[in-house]
C-alpha cells in the first residue's frame, strides 16, 4: 500500500489573534465571511416570514369559530408564539452578524415567503397555515444548503427553526384531516 502522508490539523494562529481584537464587535467577527452581507439579507427575508406568520397565526387565533375551534385557535396561539420566538431568534443572530432587524411594517409582506390572510372558516384557516408552514420550510431548507459551511451557528439556528416548522405542518395536516 502507498503511503499518504498525514495532514497535520492546526488552529490559523492568525485568526486567533484576530479574535482577540475589536472586542466591541460582540462574539462574531463580522469581516469573517464574504457571505455576512447576503446571509443578513436571508435572515431579514425569513424573519419577514416569521412576523407575517405571527400576524397570520394571531388573527386565526381570535377569528377561529365552530365545533373545533377552542382547540385549533388554541394551537394557533401556540404556533404564533413559537414563530415570534423564531423571529426573535433570528434578530437576535442578525445583530450578531453585525446587521440591522429589517422590521419595518410596510415592507413585510412584500420580503415574506408565505402569505397573510383573513380568513374566517376554520378549515381554510388550517389550510392557509398549512401551506406557510410547508413554504417556510421550503425556504429554510433552501437557505441551509445556500449557507452550507459558511455560517455554521446560523445553520444551526436555520436547522432548528426548520424543525419546529415541521412539527407545525405535521400538526396541521392532522387537523385538516380531522377537519374533512
Amino acid at each position: 500500500m502507498p503511503q499518504t502522508k498525514k495532514t497535520t490539523l492546526a488552529l490559523d494562529q492568525a485568526r486567533l489573534d484576530a479574535a482577540k481584537q475589536s472586542l466591541t464587535e460582540g462574539a462574531v467577527l463580522p469581516d469573517a465571511s464574504p457571505y455576512r452581507e447576503d446571509i443578513i439579507k436571508l435572515l431579514n427575508d425569513a424573519l419577514a416570514t416569521e412576523l407575517v406568520c405571527v400576524l397570520r397565526y394571531k388573527r386565526h387565533h381570535f377569528t377561529a369559530t365552530g365545533l373545533e375551534s377552542p382547540a385549533v385557535a388554541d394551537e394557533f396561539l401556540v404556533h404564533a408564539n413559537e414563530e415570534q420566538s423564531h423571529a426573535d431568534r433570528i434578530c437576535t443572530r442578525i445583530v450578531q452578524l453585525g446587521g440591522e432587524p429589517d422590521l419595518n411594517p410596510d415592507t413585510l409582506t412584500n420580503r415574506s415567503h408565505a402569505d397573510y390572510n383573513d380568513e374566517l372558516d376554520l378549515h381554510a384557516m388550517i389550510r392557509s397555515n398549512l401551506v406557510a408552514e410547508r413554504v417556510a420550510i421550503e425556504a429554510y431548507t433552501q437557505m441551509i444548503d445556500l449557507i452550507g459551511d459558511k455560517d455554521h451557528t446560523t445553520r444551526r439556528l436555520i436547522e432548528q427553526i426548520l424543525e419546529q416548522e415541521q412539527e407545525h405542518a405535521d400538526e396541521l395536516s392532522d387537523w385538516m384531516n380531522k377537519a374533512r
